[in-house]
């Protein structure tokens, strides 16, 4: 299996509650909503264009390490995120 792993510039755009990232002029997102001690993820989106580049694992993890790093817990309400989140144990304690 092809090692796909990219490295992409994500940046925490709090104006927007949103993780998001632009590669090839095209924006792709994770929203979410600060709720307290919780960060509700509440949708991802990668254009078609982009699919299958592992952006919409890069904007999760990156939302999910700022969860950690900022102490809080995740409720992740996008079936993305949440399946991310259940593929990968060491993410579990995050679940709020």
């Amino acid at each position: 299996m092809p090692n796909t792993a990219r490295s992409y510039t994500i940046q925490n755009n709090e104006a927007y509650s949103r993780f998001e990232t632009t590669v090839e002029g095209h924006l792709s997102v994770v929203d979410y909503e600060l709720d307290g001690s919780v960060l509700r993820i509440t949708h991802t989106v990668v254009p078609p264009a982009l699919e299958g580049r592992g952006i919409a694992g890069a904007l999760v993890s990156a939302a999910l390490a700022h969860a950690r790093a900022h102490g809080l817990k995740v409720d992740a309400q996008c079936p993305y995120a949440r399946s991310y989140m259940d593929r990968r144990p060491e993410t579990h304690d995050l679940r709020a």
